[in-house]
């Protein structure tokens, strides 16, 4: 059975969904005011896997990811690009679905956008103010007391007492506790806003994610999800909220990604060690480091070096290698090989994926020791490639991520090269072959040369 370390309990738990066989998954967006970077590949890379393997037991998942389009940093970002905000959203928004693409990530049943559930914004904090939860201020921001509700706290286990700073909204002088939070901001000069019961104004962070989750997946759902820099304070405060507004548990399940490290160092701007997932993607192929990211389990440190981008390369050739010269039985029973059920026990560990990826490892051992024409060997290729799948890796032909995407001229010039090379060495030509490997070798082709012939990969 699927066991979730729960960040409410602090332990794993069984997993049963609200309604049988069906789950409601929402994990936090990206406010796009910027190009998608590391930390937003490694997160969002461990829900697609996440959505993946619910699909694969059997659920009907319905995956929202929503989308921050209004925000202070956007409003910031568009006066110095001298654009509109929704200029700057819409163009953003257009790169991340190019990267997330690239990535092979599956795309939400549902993307909401701020800017388009003001009015589920607007009757949430309603609902709050109705209820005692909520006030208006003299300047015309409108925020949640804290203090009257005695769960907060409870997600993040933080202490209220030690809690004076690290809210994400500037402190107003007319506040009734310095932890109260913004939940409507009244409008400033040159500003986009929107009109509401309390004036004209925008959304503070945390309340765009009760309303459009509660629209798209109920006041009651399965799973909720984002970076482990999110539990504090922004799902806390929408714990609160929707917990107050609509009186209900909320979300049963709060899953959290660890953060991506660069050389074992944080990553930062302020360090100069911060990468933008389209830098990585122009030195490294997507497959590589999709693998990359989910080579230590999601809810660890995961750190982003050459070496380890290298190690991810290297595991991904050996599995297109093994796969090479085996016509891979499509049809083959997902229970062949007893593979599967070591794969499900990995993954129903928590999302075990460093776990699941050795499962394949294993195959490719057993692969390598069999004929490649034979039927056993075709469905061992055949479990490879579907429980591959279940991880959104091993889709390629091996060919094309073994030498990769070179222009028609260049991999024309490489075969004849190598047919050269086979010549010289059958007229025991040592001098010329070597020369001509080399000549090989500085066009970045590595030569792999076996009783059955010679292929070759890109270096």
């Amino acid at each position: 059975m699927l066991q979730i370390y729960n960040t409410l309990s602090k332990e794993k738990q069984p997993f049963t969904p609200i309604v049988k066989n069906k789950v409601g998954l929402y994990v936090c967006g990206i406010t796009v005011y910027d190009l998608c970077h590391m930390g937003h590949a490694r997160t969002y890379l461990s829900f697609d896997i996440v959505l993946r393997y619910l699909r694969h037991l059997g659920f009907e998942v319905k995956y929202v990811r929503n989308i921050t389009d209004v925000d202070d940093k956007i409003i910031q970002r568009a006066q110095q690009n001298n654009e509109t905000p929704g200029e700057l959203t819409q163009r953003t928004i257009t790169e991340m679905h190019a990267d997330f693409a690239a990535l092979n990530l599956l795309k939400p049943d549902v993307e909401p956008r701020v800017t388009t559930h003001m009015p589920e914004i607007i009757t949430v904090i309603e609902r709050l103010i109705d209820k005692g939860y909520a006030y208006q201020s003299s300047t015309g921001d409108v925020l949640f007391k804290v203090n009257a509700y005695e769960g907060y706290g409870k997600l993040s286990k933080q202490d209220l007492s030690q809690l004076v700073s690290g809210i994400r909204v500037q402190t107003t002088s007319d506040k009734h506790d310095p932890l109260d939070f913004i939940l409507w901001k009244g409008v400033k000069e040159g500003e986009i806003s929107w009109a509401s019961p309390w004036g004209e104004g925008r959304p503070g962070w945390h309340i765009e994610c009760s309303a459009m989750n509660h629209k798209h997946l109920g006041e009651h759902f399965d799973i909720h999800g984002g970076g482990s820099d999110l539990i504090f304070p922004h799902h806390e405060n929408e714990v609160a909220q929707s917990c107050c507004a609509y009186d209900t548990p909320y979300v049963n399940t709060w899953m959290h990604t660890g953060m991506v490290q660069i050389n074992n160092e944080k990553m930062s701007k302020s360090l100069d060690n911060f990468f933008t997932l389209r830098s990585v993607l122009e030195k490294h192929d997507a497959e590589t480091l999709r693998f990359f990211l989910m080579s230590a389990h999601y809810r660890s440190q995961l750190s982003y070096s050459q070496e380890n981008i290298d190690q991810a390369r290297a595991s991904l050739e050996r599995f297109y290698t093994s796969l090479r010269d085996v016509k891979a039985n499509v049809d083959v029973e997902m229970s062949y090989g007893g593979y599967l059920a070591k794969f499900e026990a990995a993954m129903n560990d928590d999302f075990n994926m460093p776990v699941a990826v050795a499962v394949l490892f294993d195959i490719v051992k057993d692969l390598n020791k069999l004929d490649s024409n034979s039927d056993e060997a075709k469905d061992t290729a055949g479990a490879l490639r579907h429980l591959g799948k279940i991880l959104g890796i091993l889709e390629n032909e091996p060919e094309q991520f073994l030498q990769g995407d070179l222009s028609q001229d260049l991999t024309a010039q490489i075969e004849a090269l190598i047919a050269k090379r086979i010549q010289a060495r059958t007229d025991k030509n040592w001098a010329s072959a070597d020369a001509i490997r080399d000549e090989l070798s500085a066009l970045g082709v590595i030569l792999e040369e076996s009783k059955t012939g010679t292929t070759w990969r890109k270096a």
